[in-house]
């Protein structure tokens, strides 16, 4: 029997896997202990399409999945994908399972009208960063990526 790969649209029933998939991601960039989410929220934000979910199955075990979301760009006046979250367990990458997820991911930009895919990857990973250059990504120059959040995000709020 030949192994093949099959990329297919997350349900909200896969809320728990995908969960899974974010934990696992998490401890690989070794940020576990920055994962609150719940089965139930990614449940309501799945079945609200305010996320959207790829999944991987290689010869019919999940191995991977890509989370990502619809972005807006006024300077342009069209949508684009911000893909939060691309992940393939570690003994299944190098079959070309990432790459489906980039090709599936450029479809489905092209039929929503969407100008780009936009997603981070930390600095330390050069395996990574590696893969997305060979796909044709490229680092954003002179843009630098600002975060409030916590405490500041608090008092912020209450001004």
């Amino acid at each position: 029997m030949q192994q093949k790969t099959i990329i297919r649209v997350a349900v909200p029933e896969d809320a728990g896997l995908v969960l899974q998939f974010i934990r696992e991601l998490a401890e690989y960039e070794h940020l576990l202990e920055t994962v609150f989410i719940t089965q139930e929220i990614l449940y309501e934000w799945i079945s609200s399409h305010r996320v959207e979910v790829l999944l991987a199955e290689y010869d019919g075990e999940a191995v991977g999945f890509a989370l990502y979301y619809f972005t807006y760009s006024t300077f342009r006046g069209q949508s684009g994908i911000y893909i939060e979250d691309l992940f393939v367990r570690p003994q299944f990458r190098g079959l070309g399972i990432g790459t489906r997820f980039f090709y599936e991911l450029a479809k489905i930009a092209r039929l929503r009208g969407c100008f780009r895919l936009d997603w981070m990857v930390l600095d330390w990973n050069i395996n990574s960063i590696a893969f997305y250059k060979k796909l044709g990504g490229h680092p954003v120059e002179n843009w630098t990526t600002f975060r409030l959040d916590g405490e500041p995000l608090k008092l912020l709020a209450e001004k």
